[in-house]
């Protein structure tokens, strides 16, 4: 198979009808934030470079966000998830060309200083530097065009900002990945995803993309794994044969895979999220912009809750009101004025991913504990209190039986009936079931190699020690940076 000579949509190559056989130096599963980020290195650096997407190429402007034809295009299940346990908390993953970058809100954050320093000390992780890892920060942001709204941000945005500074609580703007025109605005930006970005760069190296291909095994003898199983676009099987191979399919499927291919010692068992819940507030004026999400978090309670926005197109908002559909659905009719925030928590408990025989997709679950339980119910009071003070009228927390919050009187109300058996529990940012570093319980050692193994890497949020308390992206893409980095000053193309 040829590499592509040129880039971006033009250069995919769809999995054919017919059994096939393909070959690269380097075989990279996934393209989200680390998959991509490696594609481009190791290609740049020399290596033959085959990248594997389980989904499409879906160009940016073809899909309405945050519609169901995104769901449908770029989302895994349409979008409808769920790590089982009481409660099961619904998370969302991409599927598609760029993975959760085409699909997420674009906000980044760098790993904190206080996180590397645990990560490096908790987790026995050799050589992490904090010094190069803010100068990868600072390199990724670039290629990212990581940048501040030009101008105003929303009005949902601004909600955040007005309330958190009313109760002197910390909050800031975060920069997003993004291109503004000239004079532009918060709504006239365009996401530089990893299909605007490295995989791209990477197709301008002479690395291949193949879409709309599933790998279902590696093979392994002994400590190499040799070829990939794989099912084509019709359902036909393929197989590819590799030195080297980069597992980046995500938290959950980068250990099912590593799972059903004969790798079970600590991989998948320390899945970490954010647990999130939300509610829905209406305000005096419109607020509403449904294409975009507000850019200010409230950090003053950081690392263990902090506060953000969430898209709120009417569906969304629909579906925020539904656990108490009788008593809010009335806030539907004034949409306008209406938007959903949420309160994330960092999680004390864990989860587990498990390959089942015979089933496509793993079995995911989570245990909350004590402490994440009365984490969720502080967070959401506190939620509910921010947006007062930003100018709410009512505010409608998103759980069975949940009181409309009118006054600073109703948080106590909000309080004593809130349980998460009966709230809408839901994250965005798993990571953490193949965690790096030389502690026993690590599955792979310092730089993603992993344990027993001499040519299999995973390179995605997989990797992650722990949840991190912020939007893991930026944190994903500065580790597989330093750890492709590692690999080419480690092995050498073939000539």
């Amino acid at each position: 198979m040829k590499h592509a000579s040129t880039t971006g949509a033009d250069a995919v190559t769809h999995a054919p009808a017919t059994e096939a056989l393909y070959d690269a130096e380097v075989l990279i599963i996934g393209s989200g934030a680390g998959g991509a980020t490696t594609a481009a290195l190791l290609a740049e650096a020399g290596f033959d470079v085959l990248i594997v997407e389980e989904g499409d190429w879906v160009e940016q402007g073809t899909v309405v966000p945050f519609s169901l034809d995104q769901m449908n295009r770029q989302y895994r299940s349409g979008g409808v998830t769920v790590a089982l346990g009481l409660p099961s908390i619904a998370y969302t993953e991409g599927r598609c060309a760029g993975g959760g970058t085409e699909v997420n809100s674009g906000l980044y954050r760098r790993p904190p200083a206080e996180l590397l320093d645990r990560w490096r000390t908790q987790y026995h992780i050799r050589d992490l530097d904090p010094d190069e890892m803010y100068a990868i920060a600072e390199e990724v942001e670039t290629a990212l065009n990581v940048t501040p709204v030009p101008g105003a941000v929303s009005p949902a945005s601004t909600v955040l900002q007005r309330g958190a500074d009313a109760l002197h609580w910390q909050n800031s703007e975060s920069p997003r990945w993004m291109k503004y025109p000239a004079g532009g605005s918060a709504a006239s930006g365009q996401r530089q995803s990893m299909t605007r970005t490295y995989l791209p760069r990477a197709q301008r190296a002479g690395a291949r993309l193949l879409t709309q291909c599933r790998v279902r095994r590696l093979s392994i003898n002994g400590t190499r794994a040799s070829d990939a199983e794989v099912v084509l676009a019709d359902g036909s099987p393929g197989r590819i044969r590799f030195r080297h191979v980069f597992v980046c399919g995500g938290a959950i499927h980068t250990p099912a895979l590593l799972q059903r291919s004969g790798l079970r010692e600590r991989i998948g068992d320390t899945l970490a999220v954010h647990p999130t819940v939300k509610l829905a507030a209406r305000f005096p004026d419109p607020i509403n912009m449904p294409d975009d999400v507000p850019v200010h978090q409230v950090k003053e309670f950081a690392p263990e809750i902090s506060f953000g926005g969430s898209a709120s197109n009417p569906g969304l908002v629909a579906l925020s009101l539904a656990d108490n559909w009788g008593q809010f659905s009335h806030a539907l009719q004034d949409w306008e004025r209406v938007c959903v925030y949420y309160a994330a928590i960092t999680s004390e408990g864990k989860g587990r991913v498990k390959a089942i025989p015979g089933l496509r997709d793993p079995l995911v679950t989570y245990h909350l504990t004590a402490r994440d339980r009365q984490m969720l119910r502080s967070g959401l009071s506190r939620l509910a209190l921010l947006m007062l003070a930003a100018g709410a009228d009512e505010v409608y927390p998103s759980y069975h039986h949940a009181p409309i919050v009118r006054s600073t009187a109703d948080i106590a109300e909000l309080q004593r009936s809130f349980a998460t058996t009966k709230a809408t529990v839901m994250t965005v940012h798993l990571c953490s079931t193949v965690p790096l570093g030389e502690h026993p319980r690590c599955a792979a050692d310092s730089f993603g190699q992993v344990r027993g193994m001499k040519n299999v890497w995973v390179n995605d949020a997989s990797m992650l020690p722990d949840a991190p308390g912020v939007n893991p992206q930026g944190s994903v893409m500065a580790f597989a940076v330093r750890n492709a980095r590692r690999f080419i000053g480690t092995e050498r193309p073939r000539g």
